[in-house]
Parts: structure tokens; sequence; C-alpha cells
């Protein structure tokens, strides 16, 4: 089982070479998981040119490769009702992933980072 799941802006941060050391040191002992929205909002970045990636061939070799993805099932959507905060629904999807699974949560968003209900990456 996962002990470490990364929002969509760390994986980016992480793909991109621009980790904390901190945040590298994490994800370096960790076995690292990600929801499975977190996939499709890699697809939009690279779609609308927010992000780069020759093909999605090349995507997909970068993350589904490295992590273990974790659905976004009806446990993940009852833990829902369970956040203290409110954001985008895929913020709030990933943020119910780590309340769903007890995965502490790494992310630098200040509304999640906020929660005490949301377990955190130190």
């Amino acid at each position: 089982m996962a002990n470490l799941n990364l929002d969509t802006h760390i994986l980016v941060f992480l793909l991109q070479g621009r980790l904390t050391a901190a945040e590298e040191r994490l994800i370096r002992v960790a076995d690292v998981a990600i929801s499975a929205v977190v996939l499709w909002e890699l697809w939009k970045l690279n779609s609308l040119g927010k992000i780069k990636f020759n093909a999605a061939a090349e995507l997909e070799q970068a993350v589904l490769s490295q992590f273990r993805v974790l659905p976004v099932d009806a446990h993940v959507c009852a833990a829902l009702a369970q956040l203290d905060f409110r954001s985008d629904p895929a913020d709030e999807l990933i943020a119910a992933t780590s309340v769903a699974h007890g995965v502490p949560l790494m992310t630098r968003d200040r509304r999640i980072r906020a929660s005490k209900v949301v377990p955190l990456a130190a």
C-alpha cells in the first residue's frame, strides 16, 4: 500500500525538476501513489500546452511506470463528505483519496494544507 499521495502540481514539479529538497527526500523513500484524477489533469494540462510532453506515450511512461494509481471509487467519493474545505472538484477528489486510503497527501495548496481532515505529508 502507498504511503504518499501526490497532488497534480507536485507531480508536475517532480517531472520538471522543481521540487524542494524536502519534497525530494520524502518522495525518494516513499511508496508513491497518485489519484486517477491526477492522470486526467496531466492530460488536460498537456493538451492545453501548460506542460509539455512530446507524445502521449512519454506522459504515460513518466507517470504510470513509477507510481501506483489509486482509483476514484465509491470509497473515495464517500470521503468527499468528510472534507472541511471547498475547492475545484479535482483537488477535492485528490484530497478525498488521501482521506479514504489514509495516505498523507503532498501538496502546496493552502486550502488543502489548512484542512484538519486530510492527512498531510510533512
